[in-house]
């Protein structure tokens, strides 16, 4: 099912027809200070025999527990039953797992042979995500997945009476949120969301296309599934439920679509005992979470007036007024992806001109620019945990990952690689998310481009003892001197999970927004994979947005992947089809790519078509 890890646009919403060329002697706006870092130890859990393993999204819902219980998906050997139809880009199965304690465990699926991915979990170590049934739905043509939840075994949590659910987020009360399908005929199924990049409103928050309407749910034990509606519209998504039971999500405030947009107004709800609340937006047509804390304060982004910019948002129902515009820290645009129980806000900001993307810290009503490493265009802030730790990505080209970093109190960014041991074979190039213990979800790519899902264990006084830990202290101006060099070499972003959007880098909990997209041949010295062309173009090789089924042969490591993909919709890139018309191992005739998203770049041969 077309790469399930959505990143909503938050961590990457940024456009990458904004980010112009850096000009950073060092590392901005951060002072360095007499502060200590302490090491971290880098644990790859692997994979169940495959590839690839996946983090649901970024930012997303709770990933590490207090106990140390880290969830993701990983493949298995299993080839697809429902290729080309594929659950992840490689076409391979995939199954949610848990790792704790040196010990992962296979929480498997619904029916055998079938995948299934985690979307988070909670302090007693129950999960929920997706799974497949292994059925077709019959109004779309797509393998169904529904919502599930693994407590002592796996839980169907069943629709709202259509062909397919999600459950996004669970509490430590076992109270569940997510969205699910019902029967009734949606009259915007087939319009693609504007600013976007990941399609309709179902294919966006339930990662499928639907025939029907899609409504936010609330699920417990004693009560099932409830549906929380929709607010007078068709359409609605849970995305995160809190300690207290609060709920937040979005949804479309009626059934009168804009006339810029071909859709109706798309706002984020707050619900609590059984009253949804409309949260507004900041004057444009379209809004989103990002992430709800335990005093339901709700972060996010929302368009402004005229839908040409957009801004970070706090919403606060003990407030007047409730919803607060965060501004920037000088330019247009800003996305707040996290917020700690404290209030204290994280996110990415454009810098004045809009020529940069850079990492915020909004406390006590200012917004700080935590900066960027030396020639990194873009980056951002994805989490934020109770001392003040701030964990995020860098990019230097605004379209792949290349480092991961912390930032502690407002200070200056770390590079996370050099606070692990070396050697370990993993280069860092995102950290997710950051629990209070200070344990890290993090993406890392191998040296032959394969991405794991890891954790970093802090070496400190409350994780005494662990192997190969080393506990001296790094002092500030030690670490903020030393980067670790950008990978050399990373899969194509097709053969990455998306964002779990609406976010940026996924779940942008939000939605991948973009600009104009321009798909050009790039360098092949800096971007290609490593032996993946034989010719390389200097004239630039643009391919047109929005070519229906005309697709492109993926290309990878080591040729041809066996891959077709291509546009569905105007700024959408669907994911990769098997493809008869693209043997596996084939060198590239005319190396090139085209751009989905701020992260999502995918490596073709636009001299080999594919039909898609």
């Amino acid at each position: 099912m077309n790469s399930r890890t959505l990143t909503r646009i938050i961590a990457l919403t940024l456009f990458a027809a904004l980010a112009l060329p850096v000009q950073v002697a060092g590392q901005e706006k951060a002072n360095p200070d007499h502060h200590q870092y302490h090491h971290y130890q880098l644990i790859d859990p692997g994979t169940l025999g495959g590839p690839n393993s996946y983090i649901s999204s970024s930012p997303a819902e709770i990933m590490i527990n207090p106990r140390g219980a880290f969830e993701f998906y990983a493949d298995t050997t299993v080839p697809d039953p429902f290729a080309p139809n594929c659950f992840n880009p490689d076409c391979l199965v995939s199954h949610a797992v848990v790792w704790q304690g040196g010990v992962l465990t296979d929480l498997g699926g619904l029916n055998a042979g079938y995948s299934s991915f985690a979307s988070a979990i909670n302090a007693r170590g129950e999960v929920v995500g997706a799974a497949e049934n292994g059925q077709i739905d019959p109004l779309t043509a797509y393998p169904e997945g529904i919502a599930v939840l693994w407590k002592n075994g796996i839980i169907n949590l069943g629709t709202l009476g259509g062909n397919q659910s999600v459950a996004n987020g669970i509490n430590d009360r076992g109270q569940v949120a997510g969205a699910a399908l019902n029967a009734v005929p949606d009259p915007f199924a087939n319009s693609p969301l504007p600013f976007t990049n990941c399609g309709t409103f179902a294919q966006c928050f339930l990662f499928v296309p639907a025939a029907t309407e899609s409504h936010a749910f609330r699920w417990t034990e004693a009560g099932g599934m409830q549906d929380l509606g929709a607010l007078g519209g068709p359409d609605s998504s849970a995305s995160f439920v809190n300690q207290r039971g609060q709920i937040a999500g979005e949804f479309f405030t009626s059934f009168t679509p804009n006339s810029s947009t071909g859709v109706p107004t798309q706002d984020p709800f707050f619900w609590e005992n059984g009253k949804m609340v409309d949260i507004g937006t900041l004057g444009g047509t379209v809004g989103s979470p990002g992430w709800m804390n335990n005093r339901g304060q709700v972060v996010g982004s929302s368009n402004l007036a005229g839908d040409q910019t957009f801004h970070a948002f706090l919403w606060d129902h003990h407030n007047s007024p409730r919803l607060m515009d965060l501004g920037t820290v000088g330019g247009s645009y800003s996305y707040a992806n996290s917020i700690n129980d404290a209030g204290e806000i994280v996110g990415v900001a454009t810098t004045p001109t809009d020529a940069e993307w850079h990492p915020f810290l909004w406390k006590n009503g200012v917004m700080a620019d935590l900066g960027a490493f030396a020639g990194e265009t873009c980056s951002g802030g994805n989490s934020i945990n109770s001392r003040g730790q701030v964990v995020g990505f860098g990019s230097a080209d605004c379209n792949n990952e290349d480092h991961a970093f912390l930032s502690e109190n407002g200070g200056p960014l770390i590079d996370l690689q050099t606070l692990v041991p070396p050697g370990s074979g993993v280069t860092l190039i995102n950290a997710l998310f950051i629990n209070d213990q200070g344990e890290i979800a993090a993406r890392g790519v191998l040296s032959n481009g394969d991405q794991h899902a890891v954790v970093l264990i802090p070496c400190d006084e409350n994780h005494p003892d662990v192997e190969g830990c080393n506990y001296d202290l790094i002092d500030a101006a030690t670490a903020t001197a030393r980067v670790s060099p950008a990978p050399t070499m990373q899969r194509p972003a097709a053969l990455t999970p998306r964002t779990r959007m609406p976010g940026v880098l996924n779940r942008f909990r939000g939605v991948q927004r973009t600009t104009g997209l321009r798909m050009a041949v790039p360098d092949a010295k800096q971007t290609l994979p490593v032996n993946a062309a034989t010719d390389y173009l200097e004239a630039d090789n643009e391919l047109p947005l929005g070519h229906g089924s005309h697709g492109y042969c993926l290309v990878g490591s080591s040729g041809l992947t066996g891959g077709c993909v291509g546009f569905r919709y105007a700024n959408t890139c669907p994911g990769a089809k098997l493809s008869a018309a693209c043997p596996r191992g084939l060198k590239a005739k005319t190396p090139g790519y085209f751009q989905c998203s701020f992260i999502q770049k995918d490596f073709v041969d636009l001299g080999r078509p594919c039909a898609f």
